[in-house]
């Protein structure tokens, strides 16, 4: 729906909501299925309400309509249900057990083509409700079907994707709750990967004598194998210990389809984060190709290498240095460059401040090139760990190169005013440049300099930097 349709229709849906949801009941399969449709239109609207007077119903309804003995009427209630998830994310916790007992029993009545519908519910029910799932009654009702539909399938059979999809949401909402279930699902994953390159390499070497390999087996077990890490931290470490997932990942990163690439450059970062161990006898081999994929034509591939260095930089601390130039100028380039996607704007400035962190030296001379765009870019981002460590980066290159940042020091100003809640070190990191830029240029300047500022801002830094 349209915003201004949807506007118009706010004051008749406390009468019509429940008037639709009866519907659901309908004798008529073709009116329960255009009623999980509708409905699923206004999710939104309903769960800006009490639980009570809509979401409790429509959520009841709806579960049984999963259970209609018409297919078509399942598959819509299925769909509707996942959008309600994507809508009432945590408020649907103290329904859970009553949902999962509905999607499971789901699965001993689901046909093929409904099946993939019922992995999407329950993939986006585990994004939506997160580490919530993870209680022993909630996963001994939903790994076991799931685990058998996975022993079930076959390599070669293309059903795996949604189901491998579900897992690695499930895997990540799980953390530590997916454990007894890891090795198994680890082992075939990586299997996957080694299979489909395998068959690449055949049918590159003797194209009429093999075929093509479907390399979307390859990316979703990628995504999976990222799931893992994410979901079971320092817990996958064993897993990789045993495997030749470094090689393969290797070969993967250098792929020639856009897809696989994306997919290798989040499980690098995931597995950086987990297991650096691991990770860091490669980063040799492994830097001179994340530099050459900062390339913003291919923008998910881009933003995941971008991601990836960051998280890379963080681990390696001022080993870091050798790696620099490889990748500086790219990311320098990115973050001037106009119509850049957002999150890619964001990635690249988080990773330029982590950057500047871990070798303030090296990074500072280029502060003139990036800051006011750097400070564009993360003014809008909410306090986090990503933040922070970009921020200390950008307060040590000033420390090291003042004089890059005074052309643009109002943007600087502003982004500071951004935090919400800095913790105490870092707030103390702006008080000192704050102030030293006012003593530097002396009161009456600072006065002319400060009357630019919004009224918003100013305010601001005067109540919490006293400038």
């Amino acid at each position: 729906l349209c915003i201004c349709c949807m506007q118009g229709m706010v004051p008749y849906l406390p009468e019509l909501i429940p008037h639709l949801i009866q519907c659901l009941c309908d004798k008529k399969a073709l009116v329960r299925s255009i009623a999980c449709w509708t409905l699923s239109r206004y999710a939104h609207w309903v769960v800006s309400q009490p639980p009570d007077a809509h979401l409790k119903p429509l959520m009841t309804e709806l579960l049984k309509r999963i259970l209609d003995g018409n297919k078509r009427v399942q598959e819509a209630a299925c769909s509707a249900f996942a959008t309600l998830e994507e809508e009432a994310c945590t408020e649907l916790v103290p329904y859970l057990s009553f949902i999962l007992d509905t999607l499971v029993f789901a699965f001993g009545k689901y046909q093929h083509k409904n099946l993939l519908i019922l992995y999407d519910a329950i993939g986006t029910l585990a994004d939506s409700v997160g580490h919530h799932l993870n209680q022993p009654e909630y996963i001994q009702k939903l790994m076991p079907p799931l685990i058998a539909k996975w022993n079930e399938l076959k390599d070669e059979d293309k059903d795996l994707f949604p189901l491998l999809e579900c897992l690695s949401s499930v895997a990540t909402a799980l953390q530590s709750g997916f454990l007894p279930y890891c090795e198994p699902v680890y082992q075939r994953c990586v299997t996957l990967v080694q299979k489909t390159l395998a068959q690449a390499m055949m049918y590159s070497q003797q194209p009429d004598q093999y075929e093509a390999p479907d390399k979307d087996f390859m990316i979703v077990a990628l995504d999976l194998l990222s799931g893992l890490a994410e979901g079971l931290g320092g817990h996958v470490d064993t897993l990789v210990a045993r495997s030749n997932i470094m090689t393969l990942l290797f070969q993967c990163m250098q792929d020639t389809m856009p897809e696989v690439r994306q997919s290798s450059f989040a499980l690098l970062g995931d597995l950086t984060k987990a297991c650096f161990p691991h990770v860091k006898p490669c980063i040799a081999e492994f830097m001179p190709i994340l530099g050459t994929n900062l390339n913003p034509e291919f923008i998910s591939v881009c933003n995941n290498a971008t991601w990836a260095i960051g998280e890379i930089c963080m681990q390696m601390g001022v080993e870091m240095q050798p790696y620099i130039a490889m990748v500086l100028n790219q990311l320098v380039e990115i973050i001037n460059r106009p119509n850049t996607p957002k999150t890619l704007l964001e990635n690249t400035a988080i990773t330029i401040g982590r950057l500047g962190y871990v070798c303030p030296q090296e990074v500072a001379p280029m502060l003139p090139q990036f800051i006011r765009p750097w400070c564009t870019s993360l003014r809008n981002i909410r306090d986090n760990e990503e933040k922070d460590s970009a921020f200390r980066g950008i307060c040590m290159m000033i420390g090291v190169n003042p004089g890059g940042v005074v052309q643009d020091f109002i943007f600087f100003c502003d982004a500071v005013a951004s935090w919400v809640n800095p913790k105490d070190d870092l707030r103390d990191m702006f008080y000192k440049i704050l102030h030293g830029f006012k003593e530097q240029v002396g009161e009456e300047n600072w006065q002319q300099f400060s009357e630019q500022f919004p009224p918003l801002l100013k305010e601001r830094l005067a109540a919490c930097y006293g400038v």
